[in-house]
């Protein structure tokens, strides 16, 4: 009773922990908006910039300070070899604040998605600036208008100027970016996506150079000239009316200025909580805040581009090309120091299939202390694989068996970027795993598996839930070889219960298959159908009483949804699981 009990309020303060990051980040941002907001609503050095304005500068201002907070952050989970850094190193010893490391994609997409509603707001509040200025042009504050006469037409703020033609084109820039991030077009056309979301670059430049038009402007002399004070010197100008005769005899009398050493005339102190002027009022333009905001990451980026781009100059040598069934090739590289850790993954850059382009794909063997061979498997699908295939391969249609390519033949170059951190690193680092594959998602698992072959005692890893469901029966050949391997010497270590097999063939005929008849150990593991998701927690958390699982899902987002919502669960048995998911940033 006590243990179901436990089970509830972990539950219930998990189900707290997991409240949608994305609404907290945008809750926190909102109320950032509104601070702001009240700060130039109430501000006396805005109080003519204000009356001229309205709520149009309150928004506008606001969501600048939005915009410059989300894009200084939105840069930071790009940093791909800061982030490997600090999971790798010993500076973040806790593995929960590892595990928030994992969130960098979601970071980004929510201040990118925050960039866009902010954005929307920013230009509103400037369009009703510009016509504000135009309608509302005041003689007496010269230097506070942005138009030069009343009546001018506001499109000539929104295109005759910096800030206006910078903002113009920014806003075209964000809508290419936004547009071709959607999901439809990255998976129709990935290209697009990554030519467009490069425009960040240009973003930055002309961010930079739209703060700097100074178009918002603060009064400086507060104590000399409190808003809405009285100015004798104006009164006297304006309301006095002086005889001709006497103008005629004194003509500089009419522009002399109140002397200061005589008291105010009592008419024009009405009450007594008016204060007087004593000179007029003084503006400024603020100093552009955007570029303390942006210039550390933008910079910190820029470094980490360079350094990447200098580490992956040399290019690889390609040791081997394998053609897998199901259209899946595999390529296997050295390269001088290069290190890596299982789960990590590279970015791949072959100048001959494309000048600028480049995709990351999850390693699926590391270089050990006794090989330095490193390799990856890439599904081919879409245009850059298709043709990075075509290029390494003779025959680019023997793909119906595992077929090496032992013919003499000169590669093309490849340049290999990386190794860039996972959560699948942690999957060794927990006393037990469950680790969940959907076809090519097997990937990063198989890393972790060529690792316990070479040695597993070294590692916390001490029982492995192995799950993979594919929907041909010949996508399990991909690594058939070393799952039998893995299981053999399992077996011959007496440790045959350290890995637990599970596969799944999710479409059939109604005929039993078998994967080959040299894979007995996995014919005997291999189910029809899908997996009880809920059988198998149980069956696991009663396996493992009290203790943490790590679960790892690389897979179709079904999939993910279901085993994310279980692992946040209540059980009877006092056992946490702890979700983790494959996402390249």
């Amino acid at each position: 009773m006590n243990a179901e009990k436990f089970a509830h309020v972990n539950f219930h303060l998990r189900s707290l922990v997991s409240v949608s990051f994305q609404f907290v980040w945008l809750s926190l941002n909102v109320w950032l908006f509104g601070k702001t907001f009240l700060l130039y609503n109430e501000g006396l050095q805005y109080y003519y910039l204000h009356q001229m304005l309205g709520l149009g500068l309150c928004i506008s201002r606001a969501s600048a300070s939005v915009l410059n907070l989300n894009c200084c952050l939105v840069l930071l989970p790009m940093c791909r070899v800061l982030l490997a850094f600090l999971r790798g190193s010993q500076k973040v010893a806790s593995k929960k604040t590892r595990r928030l490391l994992d969130k960098s994609k979601t970071f980004h997409v929510t201040c990118g998605v925050t960039i866009g509603i902010f954005s929307v707001l920013h230009v509103a509040a400037h369009l009703v600036n510009a016509l504000n200025f135009s309608e509302n042009y005041n003689e007496e504050f010269v230097t506070l208008n942005a138009a030069n006469y009343r009546g001018e037409d506001p499109r000539k703020l929104l295109f005759a100027t910096v800030p206006g033609l910078t903002g113009v084109i920014m806003v075209l820039v964000l809508f290419l970016m936004f547009t071709a991030s959607t999901y439809a077009i990255r998976v129709s056309n990935y290209d697009i996506f990554w030519y467009t979301h490069n425009l960040f670059f240009v973003f930055y430049m002309l961010l930079m150079l739209h703060v700097s038009g100074g178009v918002l402007k603060y009064q400086t002399n507060l104590e000399e000239h409190p808003p809405g004070c009285f100015n004798p010197n104006k009164t006297l100008r304006q309301n006095l009316t002086v005889p001709k005769a006497f103008e005629e005899l004194f003509p500089d009398y009419t522009t002399e200025s109140f002397p200061e050493d005589l008291p105010v005339p009592e008419p024009f102190v009405q009450n007594s909580f008016m204060r007087v002027c004593s000179e007029e009022p003084k503006f400024q333009s603020h100093f552009p805040e955007t570029w303390f905001w942006i210039s550390g990451p933008l910079c910190l980026y820029c470094v980490e581009r360079l350094y990447r781009y200098i580490r992956s100059n040399k290019p690889v040598t390609i040791t081997a090309v394998i053609s897998h069934p199901s259209n899946v090739l595999e390529v296997r590289m050295m390269k001088d120091d290069f290190e890596a850790r299982p789960g990590q993954y590279v970015i791949l850059h072959c100048p001959r299939v494309s000048a600028l382009e480049s995709h990351p794909f999850t390693l699926t063997m590391c270089p050990t202390d006794t090989k330095a061979t490193f390799g990856v498997h890439l599904k081919v699908v879409g245009d850059w694989t298709e043709r990075f295939r075509d290029l390494l391969l003779l025959h680019s249609n023997q793909d119906t068996e595992i077929l090496p390519i032992f013919q003499q033949r000169r590669y093309p170059k490849l340049y290999v970027d990386g190794p860039f951190g996972s959560p699948f690193e942690e999957s060794l680092n927990y006393e037990v795993s469950l680790c969940v594959a959907g076809g090519i998602g097997v990937t990063p698992f198989a890393s972790v598996l060529n690792t316990l072959l070479d040695g597993w005692k070294c590692y916390k890893l001490r029982r492995l839930y192995f799950i993979w469901v594919c929907r041909d029966i010949e996508s399990f050949r991909w690594f058939a070889d070393l799952l039998c391997m893995l299981h053999n010497k399992l077996w011959q270590e007496n440790r045959p219960d350290y890995i637990n097999i599970q596969l799944y063939l999710s479409q059939t005929d109604g005929i039993q298959k078998i994967i080959g008849e040299k894979y007995q150990a996995l014919n005997s593991r291999l189910l029809i159908g899908r997996p009880r998701w809920k059988l198998l927690f149980d069956d696991i958390a009663k396996c493992n009483r009290r203790k943490t699982v790590g679960v790892f899902c690389c897979g179709p987002n079904k999939i993910s949804k279901i085993l994310h919502k279980l692992s946040n669960s209540s059980n009877s048995y006092g056992t946490r699981f702890e979700y983790n998911k494959e996402s390249f940033s």
